[in-house]
């Protein structure tokens, strides 16, 4: 490994290396050798079977049922998505943490989740934003993690098998397993690009498993898409917050578009570590220095505690606290878009 990727093995990595990090650009599909572990990024140990026996014990994990009733009044907006040139950019949230982002010619789709149910989950309680039926041809695919919500192998067995998947690192494997050709896997500060679409691979404090004995064994980060003229979209995937954040902003400095969760964040003490809640969003959009946010991972899963509003409404009253344009806070509704400006 080159000295970079060893700084990026161990936790406080992404706090403490220089601001604007060498960037390795790797080829499209290369097969590659990862450690059996990454456990060495965690930010904080995961939890233990005690603490999610407190948890579950608390029925913390679940909205009360007293705020079920705001489901009904979710956002739902569904659209047709924008046409696309090389030189349109433009996003469509489909729910949770799944994007149809169109950027230099290019339709990709950010953890895809086309699913009514994932496991262990109840099912979504909004509509996938944009019909199967009605994508675009696909031609690309960012992967943040392997959890069941942000990697789904019924939606991704829908696609060609020469669809471009970029993974993080350890997580090839999985997807050449499923007959997909064109897989590129990627660590942190390491990047790919297809038809002049740049891909680059960025931190995020998060974790990875699918099944009882796979803790860690695969990679987990955000991407940010890049096309010709320099205009930026940031995915953080799922992330709790930190420092990396302002990292992130040096190293890809005029993000036009920050995509960043804002929900399952309740309990605290158990989910803080993994996943930003409202008003860290905030910080973090400050701190990679966007242009404009769009929410996410929000309003289709219940996956935690906080009621099912929640999470947009503190963002938008820490959105005023902070002095923010309004203009600059996309709050889609599922289903809706947005172009960025030429």
């Amino acid at each position: 490994m080159t000295d970079q990727k060893d700084r990026a093995a161990t936790p406080t990595a992404p706090e403490t290396a220089p601001a604007r990090p060498f960037v390795a650009v790797r080829p499209l599909g290369e097969r590659r050798t990862w450690p059996k572990s990454f456990a060495d990024r965690l930010t904080d140990p995961l939890p233990g079977a005690r603490a999610l026996a407190r948890v579950i014990r608390e029925v913390a994990v679940r909205p009360p049922a007293e705020t079920l009733g705001e489901v009904g009044s979710l956002p739902v907006a569904p659209g047709p998505v924008p046409d696309a040139s090389a030189t349109t950019v433009s996003v469509t949230w489909a729910g949770h943490a799944s994007w149809v982002i169109r950027i230099g010619g290019l339709t990709v789709l950010t953890d895809p989740v086309w699913s009514r149910r994932i496991p262990a989950t109840p099912a979504r309680v909004t509509p996938v934003g944009v019909p199967w039926g009605e994508l675009p041809p696909v031609d690309a695919v960012v992967i943040s993690h392997n959890h069941y919500d942000h990697l789904d192998a019924p939606t991704l067995r829908r696609l060609p098998r020469d669809t471009a998947l970029f993974v993080p690192a350890g997580l090839g494997e999985w997807c050449r397993r499923r007959a997909f050709t064109t897989v590129t896997e990627l660590d942190w500060w390491e990047a790919a690009e297809l038809s002049g679409v740049r891909f680059d691979c960025v931190p995020a404090h998060h974790w990875s498993r699918r099944s009882l004995t796979d803790a860690c064994r695969t990679l987990w980060g955000g991407w940010v898409l890049s096309d010709r003229y320099g205009r930026r979209v940031y995915f953080a995937g799922d992330t709790g917050y930190g420092p990396f954040f302002d990292r992130i902003g040096r190293a890809h400095p005029g993000i036009d578009l920050a995509l960043l969760p804002i929900g399952a964040y309740s309990p605290r003490r158990m989910l803080s570590p993994v996943h930003t809640d409202p008003e860290e969003a905030v910080r973090a959009f400050l701190d990679v220095g966007a242009a404009a946010m769009a929410p996410m991972h929000w309003g289709t899963f219940l996956l935690s505690g906080e009621p099912p509003l929640e999470p947009i409404t503190r963002l938008r009253a820490a959105w005023r606290a902070a002095g923010l344009r309004r203009d600059a806070l996309w709050d889609l509704p599922v289903g809706g878009s947005k172009v960025l400006a030429p």
